[in-house]
């Protein structure tokens, strides 16, 4: 209990911090400076199961073949710098399905980038970009001492990337379902559009329609652990990346090696209470990014100022972009909440608004072309994101339900409540799972590190801290930053996972990291 009210003061005490709220003298933990230095206590406790040595691979089978030119083209701009290769591999694995009388396989894609003897499997969120792109960009922002030890191995989800993409959604109606207005309006539409896509995909997806869920990605990692032939799966994930590491380590408690997670999601099984922290969450990184804004003297001025004055202009008259598709309100906003998860797009984000203002919608059209546009390349991101967390989720809300939680998110959370509420409706006409929901954690594994973010707009620090506390091994380390993930983009945080991964140096649990 000592441990939990501990976490749940820091939460409370970095949530502030991102909230600039101040009431007089406070007592705050300890900051650790960017050399990685710590002055908090030492943990209360020794772990039950000791961090595990780095093994190497013993007899591997993936056959890797260049990738180079492939990749490169998939990652785009901004590029990945020419002193990194790429090679690819194909691991196939049981699609599992519920109540499947045959044994269908997936077959996934995995890119190694880095030379360091051993592997280090990396994982992204299912609506991000695929875990082969994700890792390439990560590669590039590492220290060396990552890559010398290190061999980076970005997996491709199922059903994202290219590792059989669902690619079920029917392309004329993947922008209505971005599109509710953060202003007026219930979430009919939403749910319209979220039936024909859920119709679509039971008949585009079959047996997989319910088979595409973070349990089941769990068990795709494991095959991949044992194509890479390791022992223990050393790993790396990224918002809900790191729940399928967290259900690995439930699943296959004995093959854990060292693992950090980089924003992994609440685990409640109220979806409606966890995205409510969601859209607060994205309010505070708004905030953030209008100071970031402010310190940099950028153009665009006032954000919320700025994205009010878009969406009433846009709502007068929704202009048409690229193939025709109506850019609304809803769908502008849909574009910024991308944008604010990606921290080092920042820059780019504020002058898209900004254009955007000025009739050029172009720049923040970009921001959405992951869901809206498809290809064979580069599948939209939308479909595997509907079927996974409808798969992960039990809760299902009536027409009604769905017009009462979006009007209290909007009445809270102005910009982004309607942006996230629309989710829910997402999962509406989507099969109920059945299955029992997995537990959030699991004696018996070693320590696993948990890092959180103070202002995320995907998965909200207070939810990372409650996740942590359900896994009896975790040990957390909190960024006061803002953005989307910590990894790679705070120096402390950054050479907390260095010394934990490759020095087996494991942080005081609590500690914190300067914005």
């Amino acid at each position: 209990m000592r441990r939990r009210r501990s976490r749940l003061l820091v939460a409370l005490l970095a949530l502030a911090s991102a909230a600039g709220c101040a009431a007089g003298p406070s007592v705050r933990p300890a900051l650790v400076e960017n050399d990685g230095k710590t002055t908090t206590g030492a943990p209360s406790s020794t772990p039950p199961v000791p961090l595990p040595p780095l093994g190497e691979p013993e007899s591997p089978s993936l056959r890797w073949g260049d990738c180079d030119d492939d990749t490169r083209q998939r990652i785009g701009t901004p590029a990945v710098p020419d002193t990194l290769h790429f090679t690819c591999a194909r691991v196939t694995a049981p699609l599992d399905a519920p109540g499947e009388a045959r044994r269908s396989m997936v077959r996934l894609l995995a890119l190694k980038v880095g030379t360091g003897p051993v592997p280090l499997v990396v994982v992204n969120d299912v609506d991000g970009e695929p875990g082969s792109v994700y890792a390439a960009r990560l590669a590039a922002t590492l220290p060396p001492a990552f890559l010398e030890k290190f061999s980076l191995i970005g997996v491709d989800r199922r059903g994202t990337g290219l590792s059989s993409a669902a690619q079920c959604v029917p392309a004329d109606i993947r922008h209505d379902l971005v599109d509710a207005d953060p202003a007026e309006g219930g979430l009919q539409d939403v749910l319209d559009a979220a039936r024909k896509a859920g119709q679509q995909c039971a008949i585009e997806l079959d047996d997989s329609q319910t088979a595409l869920d973070s349990w089941r990605g769990a068990g795709d990692l494991d095959e991949l652990r044992k194509a890479l032939g390791m022992a223990r799966l050393d790993a790396l994930g990224r918002g809900d990346g790191s729940k399928v590491l967290a259900e690995y380590a439930v699943r296959f408690p004995g093959q854990v090696g060292r693992m950090v997670l980089d924003g992994v999601p609440d685990p409640g099984a109220d979806t409606a209470a966890v995205l409510d922290a969601v859209a607060a969450g994205a309010q505070a990184t708004l905030d953030a990014f209008g100071a970031d804004c402010a310190a940099r003297q950028c153009s665009l001025g006032d954000p919320k100022a700025a994205l009010a004055a878009l969406t009433d202009q846009l709502r007068r008259t929704p202009p048409r972009v690229d193939d025709d598709v109506e850019f609304g309100p809803g769908v502008a906003m849909y574009a910024v909440y991308s944008g604010l998860s990606q921290r080092s797009r920042w820059p780019e984000l504020a002058d898209a608004i900004a254009a955007a203002r000025a009739g050029n919608l172009g720049p923040l059209s970009a921001f959405a072309a992951p869901v809206l546009h498809d290809s064979r390349a580069q599948p939209s991101r939308i479909d595997a994101t509907i079927a996974t967390r409808c798969n992960d989720s039990q809760t299902r809300l009536s027409a009604d339900q769905l017009d009462q939680v979006v009007a209290g998110m909007r009445a809270k959370y102005p910009q982004f409540g309607a942006v996230v509420a629309q989710q829910l409706a997402w999962c509406g006409p989507w099969p109920v799972r059945t299955e029992p929901l997995p537990a959030p954690g699991a004696a018996g594994v070693p320590p696993i590190l948990v890092a959180a973010t103070a202002a995320d707009p995907v998965t909200p620090q207070l939810g990372s801290t409650r996740a942590a506390d359900q896994m009896p091994s975790a040990v957390t380390i909190t960024w006061q930053g803002a953005g989307h993930g910590a990894v790679g983009t705070s120096p402390c945080v950054t050479d907390a996972a260095r010394a934990f991964l490759v020095d087996g140096k494991i942080p005081a649990d609590g500690t914190l990291c300067p914005a």
